[in-house]
């Protein structure tokens, strides 16, 4: 049997069994509860959610927000007016989570993190602290990306990558023209690449399957598979040849 708070306001009949929604949050018409979900005091749920079985949403959290440019942003704002959170996520406090956004199961996604609008991220996934995923990017399965990173619109980031904390990744390489470009691309992140705390990497880059990104390092070109750089800008000091087999 559910438990409907009655200082929530729920719009939706599409709940399923053994539901808890506490009190003060808002879910409109059209959203899909599956079994088991908990949903803490103050969350909204927007229409055209689906939050799948066992799924635990904290206070605070906002789940199908509209994008808007406010007229501000150079950029075309697209988007369908859809999520799906996979089933066992845990969505922590104050995390916002735009329309379009889809999130593979047993993902955890981090305190005040915020996911942009067309973004793709896979299964067995952490998404830590205060991190934010612009538009249009994918990240892989079993991928970890630790807190206050940044991860830049049109990003590609593989299965099984480690992203330390405080990393940025860009998207823009003329910082002159301040207009968007439809070759606006972030970097290519391979599968089981590590890149450090605090790395720096620029637009465009490939990091290669089983590089390692040292911390602080500055990222101007590609890294080779299986290579270790650091330094600013990065140099390759080491090979790797073990680490794509054994991570």
């Amino acid at each position: 049997m559910s438990e409907i708070s009655k200082h929530s306001v729920v719009g939706t009949d599409a709940i399923g069994s053994n539901v808890r929604i506490l009190e003060f949050s808002v879910i409109r018409a059209g959203v899909r509860i599956g079994d088991n979900v908990v949903i803490h005091p103050h969350v909204v749920i927007e229409p055209g959610v689906v939050i799948e079985d066992g799924v635990e949403i904290f206070p605070g959290s906002y789940i199908g927000k509209v994008p808007k440019g406010a007229g501000a942003t150079s950029r075309p704002i697209t988007y369908e007016p859809r999520v799906r959170i996979g089933r066992d996520c845990a969505i922590g406090p104050n995390a916002v989570i735009f329309y379009d956004v889809e999130i593979g199961h047993n993902t955890l996604i981090g305190d005040g993190a915020s996911i942009r609008e067309q973004v793709r991220i896979g299964y067995h996934c952490v998404v830590g602290r205060y991190v934010t995923i612009n538009y249009n990017a994918t990240i892989g399965d079993r991928t970890k990306i630790m807190d206050l990173s940044h991860i830049t619109g049109n990003c590609r980031i593989g299965d099984d990558v480690l992203i330390g904390m405080l990393v940025s990744t860009a998207n823009d390489r003329d910082l002159l023209s301040r207009q968007y470009r439809v070759d606006m691309m972030g970097p290519t992140i391979c599968a089981r690449a590590s890149i450090g705390t605090g790395a720096v990497i620029l637009p465009g880059v490939t990091i290669g399957e089983g590089a390692v990104v040292g911390a602080a390092a500055l990222i101007s070109k590609d890294v080779p598979s299986s290579k270790l750089v650091v330094g600013m800008p990065a140099r390759i000091v080491k090979d790797l040849p073990s680490v794509a087999r054994e991570l």
